[in-house]
């Protein structure tokens, strides 16, 4: 079926839903159920790597209770269970949400992309709050459709890009709307790794493994042959049926400070310069070329800039040059001001200013935004820091306090991405975008922000 019938379907579905364990109509907002929680009873979609950091991050919480776990991976579910052994097993999230209604209160999702949208849209038909990672969708249609159904049921949701709580990303953010480099008029931002293929699509099919479910792992993507090592586990994110490529995967992290910094919605020109479309594998280097409406941080004709693949950001662009002959840090972002020049490496460093190609002392203004906004003494250890993002969400189902990247936010975040990544089907070309009616004027492109749902 068409993701738009999947849309549809599902709010019909939403409307005749329950909350579980509370006899209570599905209009009934997550704070509404909050006050009769005192734990909170997690189901985990996705176990294995990325997943398992996720189950043990939200199960550091003191008021959480693991109930149940699911994967299609065998492998992974022994390996969880043997930490969380009260909890159910599954393999199949619909059968799971199902049979776990009345014991679950929140879900977490930590699929592929290609599984998050159908996973968190089932979890939500049935007024559950969703904790899903990054990208928070593979296909912009569906992003649109988790805002949508997450704010018609007042649920909690948080999207799992962790470095968004962070104390080193909200110091940058303060700093920017603070004027410390003036208006910003354009962002560079880049990644030098490498989640895309060139080579050609695998020929034949080999024997799925017994701990495998195929078919579960394939979910509503189309059918093919299995090949070993080629798709499960991690390569995925290569791949356009599964993954979003470096852009949906690094991206969003390094995208986010800037985005939420200068208060941006979604852009209204992408142009992808990479090479040509192979229907199979991300390209593996990409400079994607974005501009949106101005805001009250930018200025007008506002551009972002993002590099990846190996070797990025390469060329002798004068606006990416560090004082002093400095190389730029691995990953990061530069917020090029009316002012002077901000750097943002990611992560866990400080933000540094330059004002005609050399560094200045930002202490006292740093000093200064951490006082007007209450923050506490900085912690930069990543040990400390992980659990805050999952916490948050954890809290906020609880009825205590508020989600920093609800879906209203990382859906126009992950638009975002993902319109970068259509662009790339069609290098070198411009592509223009309606916000209102959330389409291309390039009818082509059109074809790329759905996909059919295939029954499985």
């Amino acid at each position: 079926m068409k993701r738009r019938t999947f849309i549809k379907a599902s709010a019909a579905l939403a409307a005749a839903a329950t909350l579980p364990g509370c006899g209570s109509p599905a209009a009934e907002t997550t704070a509404a159920v909050a006050q009769k929680l005192t734990n909170l009873r997690t189901a985990h979609i996705g176990i294995g790597n990325m997943g398992l950091e996720d189950l043990k991050a939200v199960a550091s919480h003191g008021k959480v209770i693991v109930t149940a776990l699911c994967d299609v991976d065998s492998n992974y579910l022994e390996a969880a269970s043997k930490l969380f052994p009260e909890a159910k097993t599954f393999k199949d999230y619909r059968v799971m949400l199902t049979e776990m209604a009345d014991e679950v209160d929140a879900v977490i999702v930590s699929t592929p992309d290609h599984t998050h949208a159908p996973a968190s849209m089932k979890a939500m038909e049935m007024g559950k709050p969703v904790y899903c990672q990054k990208p928070l969708t593979h296909h912009v249609s569906e992003a649109r459709a988790m805002r949508k159904l997450a704010e018609e049921k007042g649920l909690t949701t948080q999207m799992g890009i962790q470095v968004h709580s962070f104390y080193d990303y909200k110091l940058a953010t303060l700093l920017i709307q603070s004027g410390i480099v003036g208006k910003v008029k354009r962002v560079h931002a880049w990644s030098p790794k490498n989640w895309g293929y060139d080579g050609e699509a695998p020929t034949g099919t080999d024997p799925v493994p017994d701990t495998l479910d195929w078919n579960l792992w394939l979910g509503t993507s189309a059918e093919r042959p299995y090949k070993a090592e080629v798709y499960h586990p991690g390569n995925w994110r290569k791949l356009v049926d599964y993954g979003c490529g470096t852009l949906g995967d690094m991206g969003v992290h390094i995208f986010d400070t800037p985005y939420n910094a200068l208060a941006l919605d979604v852009p209204e020109t992408i142009t992808t310069n990479c090479r040509p479309p192979n229907d199979f594998g991300f390209p593996e280097n990409n400079v994607v070329t974005y501009t949106f409406p101005a805001t009250e941080y930018t200025t007008d004709g506002f551009q972002w800039v993002w590099y990846d693949g190996p070797g990025a950001p390469a060329g002798d662009n004068e606006e990416l040059m560090l004082p002093e002959g400095e190389t730029l840090p691995e990953q990061g972002a530069l917020f090029i001001g009316t002012e002077g020049t901000l750097l943002l490496p990611h992560f866990m460093e400080l933000p540094r200013k330059m004002v005609d190609g050399k560094y200045v002392d930002i202490s006292a203004e740093i000093a200064a935004v951490e006082k007007e906004h209450n923050m506490p003494e900085p912690v930069r250890d990543y040990a400390s820091e992980s659990p805050k993002h999952y916490h948050q969400f954890v809290d906020a189902c609880l009825g205590e306090g508020e989600v920093t990247a609800p879906f209203s936010y990382a859906a126009r975040l992950t638009e975002t991405i993902l319109l970068g990544t259509i662009a790339g089907r069609f290098p070198g070309e411009t592509l223009h975008w309606d916000n209102a009616t959330a389409r291309f004027r390039e009818e082509k492109a059109n074809a790329l922000l759905d996909a059919p749902y295939r029954k499985f």
